[in-house]
């Protein structure tokens, strides 16, 4: 998420003959850019600076997982421009032919993004996607609910801790759900080992019975009031809670020791967009490094922003869960894009485990 540059609007007044991107394309009505992210995700202020510099009115949704905005994107239920997705969805939609290649040239403030997220696996020649924000999954906890000695390891074997049933929230969806019992079991979270997979499904079966919920933007009221004692999440909104939570609440946080998901998620094209330029343009704008600032104090996540990280205050980006340090993340594992049959298998195994 940041910015846009004025080299491309002036561009386009030149071609169109208005100061604006909304004035292109015949008719003269305006353009409205279909922008599909995570919940909690965006300071909505920067949506309405956006149209009221360019003219191009944004029309944003959300969805709570990368399951949720593959199947209505792949489905064809509705029409979006931009979307934000996780690193492994990434490289499956590139996989289907489902992004357009990105002209940079639209996209100056690319520059400002850091080289330690270009060039990734699931994108490898930076052509479909513009980074976001970073994190890692982490473990969420109400120090007045938890005994201090059952975290003073950070294992992740609080999530399937008997003494809180009925207390634990658990990821809802099979990626980050499976993951974290794959950290459990010593198993790479992208196995393609058929029997790993059904190891861990057994354990998140073992887990069923104490989970209170499986959750995904719930767990901010949950975690926030007190209406549970555990969950699992993302750094950035362990940060976000732990700073809205009650005060009968008392949040802690911290990245289990044997291992956690090391995610990026980052702006994308859909190939089937009619206002390409437009979506570049708004890519842009999100990584400006006012905006870009404006969005990492809002959302908590970690930014790749190398300007925008040196404005946060330094109390935020010494925070080394939420910007893990190299030592950290040397035990982290970024999802990749499964073989088709490993996935047809989780999701099977995630059909079975939800079921009932």
């Amino acid at each position: 998420m940041k910015k846009r540059v004025l080299s491309i609007l002036l561009a386009m007044s030149i071609a169109c003959g208005v100061l604006s991107l909304a004035g292109c394309g015949g008719s003269g009505g305006r353009i409205t850019l279909n922008v599909y992210n995570w919940g909690e995700y965006i300071d909505t202020s920067v949506l309405a600076d956006f149209e009221k510099e360019t003219g191009v009115k944004v029309n944003y949704t959300t969805y709570a997982s990368n399951e949720e905005m593959y199947a209505k994107v792949s489905s064809g239920a509705a029409s979006y421009d931009v979307v934000i997705p996780s690193d492994y969805m990434i490289g499956k939609m590139i996989e289907e032919d489902m992004l357009a290649e990105l002209d940079f040239a639209n996209i100056p403030n690319y520059q400002y993004i850091g080289e330690d997220y270009k060039g990734l696996q699931y994108d490898p020649e930076n052509k479909y996607s513009v980074p976001y924000t970073w994190g890692t999954t982490v473990v969420i906890y109400n120090k007045n609910a938890v005994d201090p000695a059952d975290v003073a390891d950070k294992s992740v074997d609080l999530l399937w801790n008997e003494k809180y049933k009925d207390q634990i929230l658990m990821f809802d969806n099979p990626r980050d759900a499976f993951a974290l019992a794959q950290a459990k079991l010593g198993y790479s979270f992208n196995s393609t080992d058929p029997e790993e997979w059904k190891a861990a499904a057994e354990l998140l079966k073992q887990q069923k019975p104490l989970v209170q919920e499986y959750v995904m933007d719930q767990v901010f009221d949950k975690m926030e009031m007190g209406e549970a004692a555990i969950a699992a999440y993302y750094a950035g909104d362990a940060l976000i809670i732990q700073d809205e939570q009650d005060e009968s609440v008392d949040i802690d946080y911290y990245i289990p020791k044997e291992g956690a998901n090391m995610f990026v998620d980052a702006m994308c094209v859909l190939k089937n967009t009619q206002h390409k330029a437009q979506a570049e343009a708004f890519i842009n704008f999100m990584c400006r490094t006012d905006v870009a600032v404006k969005t990492a104090n809002q959302i908590g996540y970690a930014t790749p922003h190398t300007e925008a990280k040196k404005l946060l205050d330094p109390s935020i980006t010494s925070n080394t869960v939420v910007y893990a340090d190299s030592a950290t993340l040397a035990n982290t594992e970024v999802f990749l894009n499964l073989t088709p049959e490993i996935g047809k298998l989780q999701s099977e195994l995630w059909t079975d485990i939800k079921k009932d």
